[in-house]
């Protein structure tokens, strides 16, 4: 088992940004592929970005291209999503999802990919 945990969401302005940790405990971490993903009120959860497990391949939605950018920290078994140039439309559920990857440079874009998740960190942007 894999348990995660999420922190940094909340209340922010348009244009602002935020940082979302995700605490990753139970396995070796360094094992894990480790994605973002967000839930809108009424919506699909939606694929944000991933991260391999060894940490050197990244993708990211389009609608978050060049704005988030996925990291991880082995020693702190932990993953980070920093989101700048926020919009209203980013606001939505944040949860962050774990798998077990064979090879190093795997990521896993689709959540039904992903085995383990958090129990999300709630994102606000207003206008």
């Amino acid at each position: 088992q894999v348990q995660l945990v999420e922190v940094g969401g909340g209340l922010v302005q348009a244009g602002g940004s935020l940082r979302l940790s995700c605490a990753a405990s139970g396995r070796t971490f360094s094992n894990y592929a480790m994605g973002w993903f967000r839930q809108a009120p009424g919506k699909e959860r939606q694929f944000v970005a991933a991260i391999s497990r060894n940490g050197g391949t990244t993708s990211y939605a389009d609608s978050v291209k060049g704005r988030f950018t996925i990291s991880r920290d082995s020693a702190k078994n932990t993953v980070y999503l920093q989101m700048n140039s926020l919009k209203p439309e980013d606001t939505a559920v944040y949860s962050c999802a774990a798998s077990y990857a064979l090879h190093g440079p795997v990521v896993l874009t689709i959540r039904e990919d992903y085995v383990y998740w958090g129990q999300g960190t709630q994102v606000t942007v207003s206008s």
